[in-house]
């Protein structure tokens, strides 16, 4: 495997993997070369005997939802089932979906962030502004959805991504009314169902930061819609920023978060480039899941 593409910072590393990554893939997922020939086999003769359903079948593409599912093919095929259930459910919003559609949104809404680096586990972690540097109404909800849902397809692309998974950061601070009139239970319930059901990606942890009294609002609004394996993952610090480095190491988070690196001074804008870069694969992917919309 090329390890040419190792740059964390504002690029999607395809084709690179580093060799204990590997590794991981055999312990935690079961990733062999026999067990992967077989699950990718099994997998394409599920997905072809389903007229239903529309999505590429060349390996690369299949072994994103077998990692997701610890190569079961029943697994993986179920979850590509109910992504295109979700899909179509939600057209208005992801079907036909390009970066065009939300790059005004991510250059001047501070909403959706990645870190530049990776965590001490070597996953990307995602930060998501919900307090006061969000403005609903320059960056209304559903374009802060189809910017997560932008960031995730392109994260696929990332073989150690794939792998290893991936880290939220929910950050709240500031948040006030305004917010709170913005994340409805429509809101909540389609963001859940998209980490939970829809998404071929391992959530591996969720962090909720700076989180003020009004978050209890924000909190009851979700939680129905929690289920235990998530619930699991989720992970409450408040301003406790010790409680967040039991899991994420100071040394790889900035000063926002009393790490040792330093204050965030990029956003969105510096990292849509990173996405636009693989413009194709979004293109594609905007008309994957259901046969007929």
């Amino acid at each position: 495997m090329s390890n040419t593409n190792s740059e964390e910072a504002f690029n999607i590393r395809t084709g690179f993997v580093k060799p204990e990554t590997l590794e991981i893939a055999k312990n935690e997922l079961r990733e062999t070369p026999e067990i992967k020939e077989a699950a990718i086999k099994e997998l394409r003769e599920l997905l072809n005997a389903c007229p239903d359903l529309k999505y590429r079948d060349d390996d690369d593409f299949l072994v994103i939802f077998l990692r997701a599912c610890h190569f079961y093919p029943q697994s993986a095929f179920e979850k590509m089932k109910s992504t295109s259930a979700f899909r179509k459910e939600n057209a208005s919003l992801v079907h036909g979906l390009c970066v065009d559609h939300v790059r005004e949104q991510f250059t001047n809404g501070n909403v959706i962030n990645v870190l530049k680096n990776c965590d001490q586990l070597g996953r990307r972690v995602l930060i998501v502004n919900c307090g006061e540097l969000w403005n609903p109404s320059q960056v209304p909800a559903d374009d802060v959805f189809r910017m997560l849902y932008l960031v995730h397809i392109a994260a696929q692309l990332e073989i150690e991504t794939q792998i290893r998974g991936v880290v939220c950061i929910m950050d709240f601070d500031g948040l006030s009314m305004k917010q709170i009139k913005a994340l409805s239970p429509t809101f909540s319930k389609r963001l859940l169902t998209f980490i939970q059901d829809a998404m071929p990606l391992r959530t591996k942890e969720i962090h909720f930061v700076k989180q003020p009294f009004l978050f209890k609002m924000v909190w009851s609004l979700f939680k129905p819609f929690v289920r235990e394996k998530l619930n699991k993952r989720m992970h409450f610090h408040g301003n406790d920023m010790k409680s967040l480095h039991k899991f994420l190491s100071p040394e790889i988070l900035p000063e926002n978060y009393k790490g040792k690196l330093p204050k965030i001074d990029y956003n969105g804008k510096d990292w849509i480039q990173a996405v636009e870069k693989h413009e194709g694969y979004i293109k594609e992917w905007s008309e994957f899941g259901p046969a007929k919309w």
